[in-house]
């Protein structure tokens, strides 16, 4: 935490805006910065690589965990960082470093290593022993983020959007999907986005909604596909214009389909705690819909709350039955941000044992049959939380901010990151600096 401490005092010093010592921690965790084994609890290779301090230096100068009462920052490192800009520090290889756990409790805050984790939750944080080690997130922004945008976007810009994606660390991203170009215009590019990525390192799975699509996807290099149910009957007809069972008979064509060409399919499921036009939904329904998709041979299934009205208080009776019907280990979640929820309803989901979660680059998408539904949770907010809380993704943050900083550009919008936004605007005031 020197690093935090000596930026605290460096920035006020030159009169920009304040920080409290929660903040540096955060910003210091998201920018990348290791905290390695200590002298004197300074870590030696973060700071003393960029600025040439010794260990010798800082000998006898105090105690450089974070805490409120401790001792003041040698002046040796505060004017090192006073001549170096914070810009230079990022530039350096210390932002390839990995990422430090930081961990805060009332007004007292300390940087403790990776070691130490699972000594603190036992102590000061039960609740967050069920945790997955490891999350993997399905980046739904090519797909589900643009395909209600009213102007076309460029097939090269979608194509650039998904290498950035990918080449950020997400492993799955979902790239186009195989309909008609009718019913989404937005995606009848879809041939040419599937052929220019198809031999591009990760998975990019494409929806497919019945077997013409399919065979689409196959002909154009297609990997892995997706197929998409509803467990609202009034959504099912409003959205693919059949009802549930009818759609069900529909994919079990494509599963079949999929399984001779040995294509893993992934399902979704819509709706799953609220709908637009029946309201809540029944949970043993979800089950129902979910224990359907995994029969077909689903290897994971994304339970969606379609228009964002779910609450831990929903979310959790709805899980519990798909449990029941479904390993959890086969579950995904999607949340839209409607009502500011997402964030809460996964972390929920996490502590019921669910390890992957659906998110969109900048929070981009909606649901064009649900008034008033904002876009999927923003990836960048997902990556954010789970950094904070000690969970891997091993996903790049600044990679992945750089991916939404070019969508948004190119859609003409800010981004519906609040992670994004602040993190964004940290860097350029500390390039001021």
């Amino acid at each position: 935490m020197i690093l935090g401490k000596v930026l605290k005092k460096s920035i006020l010093a030159r009169g920009c805006f304040s920080f409290n010592s929660s903040f540096i921690l955060r910003v210091e965790d998201q920018i990348g910065l290791r905290k390695q084994s200590r002298i004197g609890g300074v870590p030696p290779r973060s700071l003393f690589s960029i600025s040439g301090v010794s260990a010798n230096d800082l000998e006898g100068s105090g105690d450089f965990h974070f805490e409120e009462g401790t001792k003041q920052v040698p002046a040796a490192v505060n004017n090192v960082v006073r001549t170096q800009s914070l810009r230079r520090m990022i530039e350096r290889d210390v932002i390839t470093s990995r990422r430090d756990v930081w961990m805060s409790h009332t007004h007292n805050y300390c940087s403790r290593g990776i070691d130490k984790f699972s000594e603190y939750i036992q102590k000061r944080a039960p609740f967050l022993q069920k945790l997955p080690k490891y999350v993997k997130i399905v980046e739904v922004g090519p797909r589900d983020g643009l395909q209600n945008e009213k102007n076309i976007v460029p097939t090269d810009v979608k194509i650039n959007l998904i290498k950035m994606l990918a080449s950020s660390g997400l492993s799955v991203v979902e790239a186009t999907s195989f309909v008609s170009p009718k019913w989404v215009p937005q995606l009848a590019d879809a041939k040419a986005v599937m052929e220019a990525i198809r031999n591009q390192g990760g998975r990019f799975p494409v929806l497919t909604p019945n077997l013409k699509g399919f065979e689409a996807a196959v002909a154009a290099g297609a990997k892995e596909v997706a197929i998409f149910a509803s467990a609202s009957e009034s959504f099912s007809k409003s959205n693919i214009n059949c009802s549930i069972e009818e759609s069900l008979k529909r994919y079990w064509d494509v599963a079949i389909a999929a399984k001779k060409h040995s294509l893993p399919v992934r399902g979704y499921i819509s709706c799953v705690v609220g709908c637009p036009v029946e309201g809540a939904i029944s949970p043993s329904q979800v089950a129902y819909v979910a224990k359907e998709l995994s029969d077909m041979g689903c290897y994971e299934i994304s339970l969606g709350d379609t228009i964002g009205v779910g609450t831990p208080g929903s979310v959790v009776p709805m899980l519990e039955a798909v449990m029941d019907a479904v390993h959890v280990e086969k579950l995904a979640v999607h949340f839209h941000d409607t009502y500011g929820q997402a964030l809460s309803n996964i972390l929920i989901s996490l502590q019921m044992g669910v390890s992957t979660v659906d998110s969109s680059i900048a929070g981009l998408g909606g649901c064009p049959y649900a008034k008033g539904a904002s876009g999927n949770v923003a990836t960048e907010d997902v990556v954010y939380m789970l950094n904070g809380l000690g969970v891997e993704t091993n996903i790049d943050m600044q990679k992945l901010l750089l991916a939404g900083d070019f969508i948004c550009r190119h859609l003409g919008r800010s981004s519906g990151s609040k992670a994004a936004i602040a993190l964004n605007k940290t860097v350029a005031h500390a390039s001021k600096l």
